[in-house]
């Protein structure tokens, strides 16, 4: 992470042109920012956490611009991924099936759970592990963009986002490569 200098005009001109338009009042390196993002929705780490970070790199940021970056930034990232994510497979696999009937829920379990927790169920503890240190959302739609955030990490991460054939970026390099 660089200096605190202003996105040059050569980077606005090869990056996706929405991340150009939200990057185009803010202050500081796309580079930083990115990091910073990344880190907020791929690790479980606190705001406060960022700007020590930060901080300890030579960058004063405030914990509450980062947070206005993320909420900023990830939209435009998600619709990117969304482009470029992979097809889903044919088999999908549910915990439990809930339906109403004459008022009254009904659950349907399945069978046997054989002693494991169920491939939902695993995805979700990700989340809550990576949440908890966010210490809760104040709004609705900032809990939106921010757990969509954890899921375009956690789909990077799981190989679910295409590449150039023979290419094999790390999920850092792929979640940058939205942004242009």
């Amino acid at each position: 992470m660089g200096g605190t200098t202003r996105t040059t005009e050569s980077s606005m001109k090869t990056m996706n042109p929405a991340m150009a338009r939200v990057l185009k009042r803010l202050h500081y390196p796309l580079d930083v920012m990115l990091t910073c993002v990344r880190w907020y929705v791929a690790y479980p780490l606190s705001l406060r956490h960022l700007e020590d970070m930060t901080a300890e790199r030579g960058v004063s940021v405030d914990h509450s611009t980062v947070h206005r970056w993320a909420i900023k930034v990830l939209p435009v990232l998600e619709k990117a991924f969304r482009r470029r994510k992979r097809p889903v497979g044919k088999s999908w696999r549910m915990d439990e099936t809930y339906s109403t009937r004459q008022g009254g829920l009904a659950v349907s379990l399945p069978g046997r759970r054989q002693g494991r927790q169920h491939l939902v169920e695993q995805d979700h503890r990700a989340i809550k592990r990576r949440t908890r240190p966010m210490l809760g959302f104040k709004t609705f739609r900032c809990a939106r963009i921010l757990l969509a955030g954890i899921e375009i990490m956690h789909m990077i991460a799981k190989g679910q986002m295409k590449c150039a054939r023979g290419a094999h970026p790390s999920a850092a390099d792929q979640f940058y490569e939205l942004a242009t």
